[in-house]
């Protein structure tokens, strides 16, 4: 009869052989001097070897034991990795694009709107060139006409 998996972890936890391995102060050099020291490295070799294939047969017996949900969650990742992958191409691409086509959209407004506004401050300027001319009397009158003309254009 094959133990179970909460015995087996339990066991390997209260074995003095892998408590140290648990300490939160564990130091793989202070380890190794003691085995050496100690003369007892094919012993503990032999125990590790043997907490390790304790430790592979209950993982293997946990995968079987779980696939479906092991399966379920590797679905779920390449779902989430989707949508992830979908949200870094339109915060990266798409939205920086997005940005660009609305920025050149105010530029070119921005250009017709500056246009304008030179046609109409050459506008005032001519008639108020117009306007003196006018009141110069005969002799302007061939510059008001040629300042008349410039306006129609």
């Amino acid at each position: 009869m094959e133990a179970s998996p909460e015995s087996t972890a339990n066991s390997l936890l209260k074995d003095e052989c892998y408590t140290d391995f648990l300490k939160e102060d564990f130091d793989v050099k202070t380890y190794t001097a003691q085995a050496i020291h100690h003369a007892v490295i094919a012993e503990q070799l032999a125990k590790l070897a043997e907490g390790i294939s304790q430790l592979d047969k209950e993982l293997h017996c946990q995968v079987v034991a779980r696939h479906e949900d092991l399966l379920a969650q590797a679905t779920g990742i390449e779902s989430l990795e989707g949508v992830i992958f979908h949200y870094l191409i339109r915060t990266k691409i798409v939205d920086p694009y997005n940005k660009i086509v609305s920025r050149t959209a105010q530029l070119a407004r921005l250009q017709v709107a500056c246009d304008l506004l030179r046609r109409i401050i050459r506008i005032l300027y001519l008639s108020k060139r117009l306007q003196g001319q006018l009141q110069g009397g005969s002799r302007e009158i061939t510059k008001a006409a040629q300042s008349l003309n410039e306006l129609g254009e």
